[in-house]
């Protein structure tokens, strides 16, 4: 049942016939986990939390960080160094009191994603990455979950839901993987601001429609959009029953591209023994200038020109923001054999932040 002070606040969704006063009673009802709270995450959690939903999980690991207020602007300068999840949940609460919040300051990983997945009925992919993509569509199948996707790149979008009543999965669509390293993050490209607020606000539509029961779902169907031009494209595309999901992958970084010898190191046991290591650092130089922990300077797209600057004297500490782009420059030196033991600074710069 609806209080007098959700009538209020819902009272434009309460006139609408499509949804009316049970629609909204199951928006109340609706469990979604909103993995990211980054570009896409921001507005699809402001629209679900606007339109009602009862329950929202929020997994995130990050912080806020300076270069994330271009396009994330959920978040302030006041916010910067603080987990994104946390403040998220904070200020969501203030715009909307009357449903609920769980967050998790973790990374969404192989051990924590059915248990997760099993607590909610729709999942909404804000990712960034294709290891957590294929862990994502990986867990939903496994847990007979909905997943509404959406990806950003430059000035384009997509937005499709997989796993709908059975339907098509991510696999369906894209059964492997780009090589490494062949599709950038927008660390290194850049991605035009309001790009992703119209992805995300495409997706907590799909969530509505979902949960609601009107309108048609993007099952099956791949929607493309171009902020340039301002097309719109709508591709089909059908269930693939050859693929059968019965178990998680063990690695879903090496599927992806990753090299599966992967060592890898916290900030706090590196710093205790830097004597013993060289460190490399392969973010941009708007990222190196703004902030650093020493090392040589070798952006991830110019590691295949410039990798023979490294040292191979020490074993080699990695590293860039998140932990993504130094695995994808160690897959890369372990291509090219280098001659020295390679290791990975976990979650990146994260815990050097705080």
């Amino acid at each position: 049942m609806l209080s007098k002070e959700e009538k209020t606040q819902y009272s434009r969704h309460l006139i609408l016939n499509e949804i009316g006063t049970a629609g909204q009673e199951q928006l109340k009802k609706a469990k979604v986990l909103v993995i990211g709270a980054g570009g896409l995450g921001c507005p699809v959690l402001q629209y679900l939390s606007a339109a009602g939903i009862g329950t929202i999980g929020i997994i995130d690991h990050d912080v806020v960080d300076q270069s994330n207020l271009q396009r994330q602007i959920l978040y302030t300068h006041n916010d910067i160094g603080k987990y994104k999840a946390s403040v998220a949940a904070s200020r969501l609460a203030l715009l909307n009191p009357y449903i609920h919040f769980n967050t998790y300051l973790e990374t969404l990983s192989r051990d924590n994603a059915i248990e997760l997945f099993s607590k909610y009925d729709i999942i909404v992919d804000g990712s960034d990455n294709f290891p957590t993509r294929y862990l994502v569509n990986d867990a939903a199948v496994l847990t007979n979950k909905p997943v509404v996707f959406g990806s950003i790149f430059k000035f384009e979008g997509q937005v499709s839901v997989f796993n709908y009543i059975n339907g098509p999965t991510y696999r369906c669509l894209y059964p492997n993987p780009p090589q490494a390293k062949a599709v950038p993050n927008c660390s290194e490209i850049g991605v035009l601001g309001v790009l992703p607020g119209i992805i995300g606000a495409f997706q907590a539509n799909e969530v509505l429609k979902m949960v609601c029961k009107i309108g048609t779902p993007l099952s099956g169907k791949l929607l493309a959009f171009n902020a340039l031009s301002m097309q719109q494209h709508v591709f089909s595309f059908k269930k693939n029953e050859r693929i059968v999901i019965t178990t998680l992958d063990k690695d879903y970084s090496s599927f992806c591209g990753v090299s599966s010898k992967l060592q890898d190191i916290t900030y706090s046991a590196y710093r205790t023994q830097t004597t013993n290591y060289n460190l490399l650092d392969v973010r941009t130089d708007a990222e190196r200038d703004k902030f650093h922990i020493g090392g040589l300077h070798i952006p991830l797209d110019e590691l295949k020109e410039r990798y023979n600057e490294i040292p191979q004297d020490k074993p080699l500490v990695v590293y860039c923001k998140s932990g993504m782009r130094s695995q994808a420059a160690i897959s890369f030196l372990f291509e090219e054999n280098f001659n020295a033991n390679l290791v990975n600074l976990k979650n990146g710069l994260l815990e050097a932040h705080q």
